[in-house]
């Protein structure tokens, strides 16, 4: 494709391209004309002019000078204005840097044209324009795949009466006025061609249509949806048990707060378990663990209440009488006396767990509470949990079925849990 039309003035980034693809990119100057022996190949802080050299079958060598003012078709969404040549050209030249680098040898070289008193600018182009813009130079992507170069078809007519308005203005008698000459048959005619052209155009959607598509979506009626999927509620094989797995922390009579010593009756102690698919301690087979001294393997189909008992005699505690533990995976309905009762935190080094905690700084959380980290016999132990110093216990059971050495475990985790409540002013 030729860098001009007859009759119209060249386009400054067709020749930009054309002179890539040919290998001689065009030379930086600060005289439009070469045969002056001006400054060329300058920097771009004091060219004014690019000289492209083409060689045309019909007139041969051509030397075009191009204004660095002179706007192209590459129209930037972000600035809503068309580019210059110099900020093209300058993109160009720095296309292999990496983003911040080239956003920091813009801004140096807007500093060293303010030095010099010139009265224009490079400007940033953001880097999803710049690749656009960058392909399309390189020959990778056409007018019609860009999303920034206008066609030049589409600019042709526009150029035109640019160029017959310039024509008027300067007196020229010969300005050709073909839209008053053409009748009817013509235009009809006109107007079908180009009607045929906009049907085979390729429908560019903009950043909206792209990411939510062109129908607006109304998502109100899932709110009805959203305490079936978001509450606490379980199924269960019949309703005694989905009563039971629905009660919640604030309406069960177990976690009230500490009650006066007058009434009799004694605060009982919290256990936190991680809700975690890594931890081989949860709800499910918790009790069995703790209560009986035997692990469970957890399998994935199955359901467990959000609030467990297990009592355990605790000598040094209340001798001759039995505490009853609360066990919860969930303290999002915790009131703020329910976390002096927490005695024990079972974790698996995932410091998500303690996001909904009042403690959420470990070291701070572990300061209060005993961790517990279970895991496999011969397995690592996180280096998370080893950060967490002395506050946290670890120990590991047996991967296969010698079941009777977790009995060891489980009364070595009812140990520390029985010495750290000691610690806390439990039975006192």
């Amino acid at each position: 494709m030729a860098a001009t039309t007859a009759g119209l003035p060249p386009d400054p980034l067709l020749l930009l391209k054309q002179s890539i693809a040919k290998g001689s990119p065009p030379i930086p100057t600060t005289d439009p004309d070469p045969s002056n022996q001006a400054e060329s190949n300058v920097a771009t802080t004091y060219a004014t002019h690019l000289i492209f050299n083409l060689d045309s079958p019909q007139d041969g060598p051509q030397h075009i000078a191009i204004p660095m003012s002179q706007e192209t078709r590459f129209v930037s969404a972000a600035y809503g204005r068309a580019m210059e040549l110099r900020s093209v050209f300058y993109c160009w030249e720095k296309r292999d840097m990496q983003t911040a680098d080239y956003i920091r040898s813009v801004q140096l070289l807007n500093q060293d044209l303010k030095k010099a008193g010139r009265d224009y600018t490079v400007t940033n182009i953001q880097f999803a324009e710049k690749l656009d813009l960058v392909s399309w130079l390189q020959g990778e992507i056409t007018d019609h795949e860009s999303l920034y170069v206008k066609s030049l078809d589409d600019n042709k007519e526009a150029r035109v009466e640019a160029k017959d308005a310039a024509k008027q203005a300067a007196g020229d008698a010969d300005v050709e006025m073909r839209d008053a000459a053409m009748d009817d048959g013509k235009r009809r005619e006109e107007e079908e061609r180009l009607r045929l052209i906009y049907a085979a155009e390729r429908k560019m959607g903009d950043h909206n249509t792209v990411l939510r598509g062109v129908k607006i979506q109304d998502f109100s009626g899932i709110r009805k949806y959203s305490t079936i999927f978001l509450g606490k509620a379980k199924n269960a094989p019949n309703a005694a048990q989905a009563q039971a797995n629905t009660t919640t922390l604030t309406n069960n009579p177990a976690l009230r707060p500490p009650v006066k010593p007058a009434s009799g009756r004694r605060p009982e102690p919290i256990i936190l378990l991680s809700s975690s698919f890594s931890s081989l301690l949860r709800m499910p087979n918790i009790k069995s663990f703790l209560a009986e001294g035997v692990y469970t393997p957890l399998e994935s189909s199955t359901e467990a209440p959000n609030i467990l008992h297990i009592s355990r005699p605790l000598r040094t505690i209340y001798p001759g009488h039995a505490t009853r533990f609360i066990m919860v995976d969930d303290p999002s309905n915790f009131r703020p006396d329910y976390w002096n009762r927490v005695v024990a935190v079972f974790t698996t080094g995932q410091t998500w767990q303690f996001k909904n905690y009042k403690w959420q700084n470990p070291a701070e959380l572990f300061s209060h509470a005993l961790g517990v980290y279970v895991g496999w016999k011969g397995e690592v132990v996180p280096d998370t949990v080893k950060g967490w110093g002395r506050q946290v216990m670890s120990v590991q059971i047996d991967k296969g079925s010698n079941r009777w050495r977790d009995r060891e475990v489980v009364e070595d985790i009812w140990s520390q849990i029985e010495a750290r409540m000691r610690a806390m002013g439990w039975g006192k």
